[in-house]
């Protein structure tokens, strides 16, 4: 193997078309420059190939037998001999495997031309510079059961989900800064194929679907990637995030050992890998990406795939394994993934119910639930800081070393990207960030605080041996302990969902730990944190409108012209009644049905009904040109419409407009549920019950709105149409388009869309869709609480709020899609609404609030560039309430709020000591005292 490699010598022609593909600056390159180029090539051939380099790395020496090969380390641009000695050493393993697989080595560099020279060096060189010409630093991945190890350092790592197509470019950096600032290392994401491929081999990589530049801003920042390529990625996302044109594809099966399918599947992947590569961002090229996933949840829809479920999650690990990232693959969900991928865990818990497949795997959360999504007619679900933590806490108290929150922005489904069917627009989730970008708190702050409790202990939990002491039923004492240094770090936690416990680990302290809580010690004989005790701060945000630029909208509006519609006018006819997604792939929310029927076919009915079974979503009916009844059932089901009908000598013609609201992207096969009206049946029911099947009739179809096609929510397009002023007429009308211009609120504060008045539709501002609006759908009355309690068992219906209200008012209007001026807003109503109450508002910090306990540190802060204006409450000793309710209790100090005052006003944020000598009681020990503030945000 040396010799021949030592043999191969780069001819000095070439050295210039090697640089070029190297080399990222431009221009001629100097005699000199190919000398030491064509140098630098030899040396590294010569010495990648040698025994000495492996010889080296066991030795951890830089000189062999007199040798100095530090010099060769140096030309090649080898700063960091550790890095560039276990580099070698892989090349020499895949060598000794290659050996032990008795397959001759060969390289057919010395067979081929100057062409294969140009690839191979190019190949072996990146990460590895030459010289002062280029230099790249590489991180190696690699895992055991107690860390993820980067370039040699055993990390634990903290993650949360941000998908980019949710938010947007001009967003991405602050949300990116605001997780590095709560102490997270990573950034998880999905990759969208139905974004990215909406039609078959042609892409869009653009504007908020440019993820190869939401990777670079993550890099840039310091942190890591998750990717998780599924293709599948579920995420309430429309289809799953599956393209509509795969559905149509002959002989094709989703998610099953269906070549159709795998062959699609495969070049999208392989077209994301490669993009990455290209950009070099994965781990081992030196960019930020440390973990990619394939497939995703499919273990828990498996078992009604049977063999060909098992043979497809094989393949799936095979070709991903085969495109050679360098760096570990995973599988959520998936008990059995095929080594070497490494099982992960998703839900709201995932301690000791959970071990990986492999016992040299490392334990790893893909997703920690830190809320749940919402469908329309839903309240609020919200899960509570508190339960948040102790779910963390409780995976890495049993030897959880990956830990990701789905998520730590939620964001927007901007467009008709909500999947389901009925998923809201709002994707907030209830996330450490806000749907807007802003601080969720105390959520936020309060894992910040836990972020910071892992850390302390982070070398700790990557390098010792894990015990468990369960001191009772509830209580369980984790002690991690490093034998060679004597190191220690503990978690206590007490899983009781009632009743609070004092523990007495001896010569290590005695500790309070509340019910549902996990105490973190350091040393195991100090707290640091506990997760049923918050000390960050609460914020109150309000919206306010900008009443002195928008005090009133001056609307216009303009009907849906459906002329050719309402008369049977299709562009295309079957003899049977369509599925809605096929055969609009995707390209619209609406399809209509449309047949005619002569009175002589129905002269057998007398009072005849109409009746549709359709598949959903929501049904328009019209019969000769007259509206007769919408209908649309709960979470998206199958309904049955029926309305009694008119029918006219001649010919009558019905009128059916079948519309979608997101289409389901989870469960097994679904992809194959059914949408519209198809295969119906559809009946006129006369009286004594008897039938006539219109299903087989010759049926007109159209796929889309005529506004949709004319582009009305397009401000350039939309000044061809005929826009009417606005009267007491035209409001509450189906099926009509408003216009209205506002102009953009000053400031940097998120700006949003009060929908109210509004029924079901969709919203643009300068031809951005905003999505899907619904606000006259009104969440129930039932199940709401001021509080909640975060002990015991969490799941979505436990904590919820909103009740009696729209399930959804207000709209994200990202900044990046306003003028710098005026602005056009253009709504297609659907069902009827009055656009006269809508408004645009901006979303501001109005009132925080901080309760921390004796010995902590209390901060508060207003964001968006606010200070501080006014203490509406503040008191140490023992206050009383929540923020908005603070009272005193049965003692404080008098000048409690004198001393935050002189601290905090003006200011953008401020930090108190919550200790007795801090509030003038000198060094008091064992007081039990809290500090409760609740201060005013104002602009400055």
């Amino acid at each position: 193997m040396g010799e021949n490699w030592e043999s191969l010598q780069l001819p000095i022609a070439n050295v210039e078309r090697i640089m070029k593909k190297i080399i990222p600056q431009k221009g001629k390159i100097s005699k000199e420059a190919k000398k030491t180029m064509q140098e630098c090539a030899n040396e590294f051939i010569s010495f990648v190939t040698s025994e000495a380099a492996q010889k080296c790395h066991n030795e951890n020496r830089r000189t062999l037998n007199g040798d100095d090969i530090y010099w060769a380390f140096g030309s090649l641009g080898l700063d960091n001999y550790a890095e560039a000695s276990s580099m070698l050493l892989l090349k020499f393993r895949e060598a000794e495997r290659i050996k032990a697989s008795d397959k001759a080595i060969t390289f057919q560099h010395h067979q081929h031309g100057v062409e294969d020279h140009d690839s191979f060096f190019f190949e072996v060189s990146q990460g590895l510079p030459c010289g002062r010409f280029f230099a790249v630093e590489r991180d190696y991945v690699s895992y055991d059961s107690n860390a993820i190890i980067i370039n040699g350092e055993r990390r634990v790592i903290l993650s949360g989900s941000m998908h980019y197509p949710r938010s947007t470019e001009a967003m991405w950096p602050d949300l990116i800064q605001k997780a590095k600032d709560g102490g997270l290392d990573a950034i998880e994401t999905y990759i969208f194929w139905d974004r990215h491929e909406p039609q078959r081999r042609k892409y869009d990589f653009s504007g908020r679907l440019d993820f190869i530049k939401f990777f670079q801003l993550i890099q840039d920042a310091g942190l890591y990637v998750v990717m998780r390529i599924g293709p599948y990625v579920c995420a309430e996302w429309n289809y799953g995030g599956f393209p509509l044109w795969l559905h149509n594809m002959p002989g094709i099966q989703f998610r099953t050992d269906n070549q159709v399918y795998k062959n699609e599947m495969q070049t999208f992947t392989t077209k994301i890998v490669n993009m990455c590569k290209q950009a070099k961002l994965f781990a081992s090229q030196g960019g930020p990406i440390i973990l990619a996933q394939i497939e995703n949840e499919y273990g828990n829809v498996m078992t009604p795939y049977g063999n060909a479920g098992k043979a497809y999650i094989n393949w799936c690990a095979q070709m991903a394994e085969s495109l050679d990232i360098g760096i570990p693959w995973i599988m959520c969900q998936q008990s059995d993934a095929p080594q070497p991928i490494i099982n992960t865990c998703n839900g709201f818990y995932c301690d000791y119910d959970f071990s990986p497949n492999n016992p040299k795997s490392p334990k790893i959360f893909t997703e920690n639930w830190v809320g749940w999504f919402k469908k329309w007619g839903d309240k609020d679900p919200y899960r509570s800081a508190e339960d948040v933590a102790f779910s963390v806490a409780r995976f890495f108290q049993s030897g959880g070393v990956f830990n990701n929150y789905y998520m730590y922005h939620g964001g927007t489904n901007f467009g008709r990207t909500s999947g389901g069917p009925f998923i809201t627009t709002s994707y907030d989730y209830n996330a450490p960030l806000d749907e807007y970008g802003n601080l969720n708190q105390p959520k936020w702050g309060h894992l910040k605080q836990l972020h910071a409790s892992i850390k302390m202990g982070e070398k700790i939990l990557t390098n010792s041996t894990r015990s468990d002491q369960k001191i009772s039923s509830f209580i369980t004492l984790t002690k991690f302990s490093n034998p060679t240094t004597g190191e220690r770090f503990c978690f206590l936690s007490n899983t009781d969902n009632k009743n609070d416990a004092t523990i007495d680990l001896q010569a290590d302290g005695k500790y309070f730990v509340p019910a549902w809580s996990v105490s973190i010690l350091d040393s195991c004989n100090k707290e640091v944190f506990n997760t049923a005790k918050i000390n960050s701060q609460t914020s109150m945000f309000v919206k306010v409108q900008n009443k002195k630029e928008n005090a009133q909208f001056s609307w216009v509006w303009a009907p849906e012209p459906m002329r050719d519609t309402l008369q049977g006018k299709g562009t295309f006819k079957a003899n049977l009644l369509l599925e809605q997604k096929g055969t609009t792939v995707d390209f619209s929310d609406y399809l209509w049905y449309m047949t005619n029927i002569d009175s002589n076919t129905t002269s057998s009915l007398q009072n005849i009904t109409l009746q549709v079974n359709t598949k959903g979503h929501m049904l328009h009916a019209f019969v000769n040109r007259r509206y007769i009844g919408s209908q649309w059932r709960n979470n998206g089901q199958s309904f049955v419409f029926e309305k009694p009908i008119l029918i006219k000598p001649g010919t009558n013609t019905i009128t059916l407009l079948s519309a979608t609201v997101g289409l389901k992207n989870y469960d097994a096969f679904y992809d194959t549920v059914p949408t519209g009206i198809d295969g119906g049946p559809i009946y006129l029911i006369g009286d004594g019950n008897v039938t006539i099947d219109l299903s087989s009739n010759l049926w007109s179809y159209k796929v889309g709105l005529n506004g949709e096609m004319k582009q009305l929510y397009n401000p350039v397009f939309s000044q061809r149409t005929n826009w009417r002023e606005i009267n007491q007429k035209s409001i509450g009308r189906r099926m009509t388009w408003y216009k209205t211009s506002f102009k953009t609120p000053p400031g940097t504060d998120p700006v949003t869309l009060d929908m109210q008045g509004m029924g079901k539709g969709q919203a643009w501002v300068n031809g951005q869709s905003i999505g899907r609006f619904w606000p006259s759908f009104i969440a129930g009355n039932d199940s709401c609480s001021t509080t909640c309690d975060y002990r015991g068992a969490y799941n979505p219906s436990k904590c919820v709020e909103n009740c009696g209200n729209p399930s959804q008012r207000w709209y994200h209007i990202p900044r990046s899609f306003l003028s710098d001026d005026t602005n056009t807003l253009i709504l297609f109503e659907e069902i009827g609404g009055n656009p006269q109450q809508v408004s645009v508002q901006t979303i501001t910090i109005g009132t925080i609030c901080g309760n921390a306990n004796e010995g902590s540190t209390l901060e508060l802060s207003c964001q968006g560039g606010h200070i501080i204006s006014e203490i509406q409450f503040a008191s140490y000793g023992n206050p009383e309430g929540k923020c908005g309710s603070f009272k005193q209790g049965s003692w404080d100090v008098i000048n409690s709020a004198i001393l935050v005052e002189k601290i905090c006003i003006g200011m953008e944020s401020c930090s108190i000591d919550v200790s007795a000598k801090s509030f003038g009681l000198g060094d008091v020990t064992n007081l039990s005292a809290r500090l409760a503030i609740q201060a005013l945000c104002s602009k400055n």
